[in-house]
Order: C-alpha cells, then sequence, then structure tokens
C-alpha cells in the first residue's frame, strides 16, 4: 500500500478512538490539555501495536493464502468498515472523563481490535516498511484523538457517530478498491 492509501486507513482507523475522544471532551468540565495529549497517546500507541501484533499473526499464515489475499483484505475491511457504520447509528455513549491506566487501556484495546485486522491483511497483502506506515497510523491516531477531546470538549456529542461513520466508508472504499485492484485490473 501507498502513503495515501496508508493515511486513510489511518484515519478510517482512528474515527473509533475520535468518537471516544470526542464523548471524553464532553465529559470534561473544562477543556484539559493534559488529559487531551494522555488520551491521544493511549489511543496512538494501541493502534500502532495492534497491527503489529496483526501483522505478525499474518506472515505466519501469508503463503497459505497468496491466491485469496485481495478477498481476505476485501472482507476483513469490509466487516470492519460495515461494523463502523452500523455501531455509528448505535445510541450508546461514554460520558465518563477518567484517563487513568485502567480506563484508557481499555478503552484503547477496544477501539483497536479493528488495527489488528489491519496487521493481518497488511501481512497478506506483503505490504513493505510496515513499521512506518503502522507509526503513521498510531501519530495520525493521537493527533486526530487530541481533535475530539477539543471538538466534545467546544461542540457537544454531535459529530462522535457521524465520525464513526465516515471512518467505516472509508475502510469500506478501501476493500473495494483492493479488491478491484486485484481481480479486474
Amino acid at each position: 500500500m501507498n502513503l495515501v492509501e496508508t493515511i486513510f486507513i489511518g484515519i478510517g482507523l482512528a474515527m473509533d478512538a475520535f468518537a471516544v475522544s470526542i464523548c471524553k471532551g464532553l465529559s470534561m468540565f473544562k477543556m484539559s490539555w493534559r488529559k487531551a495529549i494522555k488520551i491521544g497517546l493511549y489511543f496512538g500507541f494501541f493502534q500502532m501495536m495492534m497491527p503489529i501484533i496483526g501483522y505478525l499473526l499474518g506472515i505466519r499464515f501469508a503463503g497459505f493464502v497468496e491466491k485469496i489475499d485481495h478477498w481476505l483484505a476485501f472482507i476483513l475491511l469490509g466487516f470492519i468498515g460495515i461494523k463502523m457504520i452500523k455501531e455509528s447509528f448505535s445510541e450508546e455513549e461514554n460520558t465518563d472523563d477518567k484517563v487513568d491506566f485502567r480506563t484508557m487501556t481499555i478503552l484503547a484495546i477496544a477501539t483497536s481490535i479493528d488495527a489488528l485486522a489491519i496487521g493481518i491483511t497488511y501481512a497478506f497483502l506483503e505490504t513493505n516498511n510496515i513499521l512506518m506506515s503502522f507509526s503513521i497510523i498510531g501519530l495520525i491516531t493521537f493527533v486526530i484523538c487530541i481533535y475530539g477531546v477539543l471538538i466534545g470538549n467546544k461542540f457537544g456529542n454531535k459529530y462522535g457517530s457521524k465520525a464513526e461513520f465516515v471512518g467505516g466508508l472509508i475502510l469500506l472504499f478501501i476493500g473495494i478498491k483492493i479488491l478491484i485492484e486485484h481481480t479486474i485490473l
């Protein structure tokens, strides 16, 4: 995958964490830069590490699935994208502004499960320079989550579900693009 695709994947993956960051910002009486940076670091770190774990798992099995790798990428990205779109219509909101280790680790893992599947996808597609790609994904998530806290604190919760919806669409379209590139082109 090229840099532009990696950036879009990073943006798509960050939308779950962005939505949670908006909720964290909503629950803050007064904007806290310290909390915003801490939230960004947690989400960014896990969005970077989970694809690495997925990649390491995926390379063990990549030789078995070379002929269907594009279908696997399409299915994984499509599944994640549809899941995110579906969740964007959920009424469930998180209004807890705690940023302690336990709370943030649970939230970061929950929002980065999708990134694990992306790592597996990268292994199947034999993507080069994965550490750079996953670092970019982590950095994008870090920045987006800080903005999420700011937006949540400033404007309320009307953007949370929209962000998750857009993230799901991005991942779905990237999955379709990969499938088209490998089957038609």
